[in-house]
């Protein structure tokens, strides 16, 4: 089972930018797939990015996309998510999550990851 703990989050005006990093321990990191999802107050958990174990492929929430970018190093086990011209509506806690199961992305299908981290607060003022 691998475990997983993001970074990088914290408060940015609108147009701002920031990096979050997943760094993940245990399991076997290059065969997972890897996501990113957020939730705002009072609203579901919603897909923002994620990476295929192969290739690999990237996938985006319309919302984010052109926006957001989505990476992996496998040699240090880590996933990034750069997120440029930020606006309130960003604000959420971001989850980093990795779909253990070998298998094709299906993107937005939040019940195929496995594995979550804690969480980082993107906190973006207008």
């Amino acid at each position: 089972q691998v475990q997983l703990v993001e970074s990088g989050g914290g408060l940015v005006q609108a147009g701002g930018s920031l990096r979050l990093s997943c760094a993940a321990s245990g399991g076997t990191f290059s065969r997972y797939n890897m996501g990113w999802f957020r939730q705002a107050p009072g609203k579901e958990r919603e897909f923002v990015a994620a990476i295929s174990w192969s290739s690999p492929s990237t996938y985006y929430a319309d919302s984010v996309k052109g926006r957001f970018t989505i990476s992996r190093d496998n040699a240090k086990k880590t996933v990034h998510l750069q997120m440029n011209s930020l606006s309130p509506e960003d604000t959420a806690i971001y989850f980093c999550a990795a779909d253990q199961q070998f298998r094709p992305v299906v993107p937005g299908r939040i019940t195929n990851f496995d594995s979550w981290g804690q969480g980082t607060q993107v906190t973006v003022s207008s």
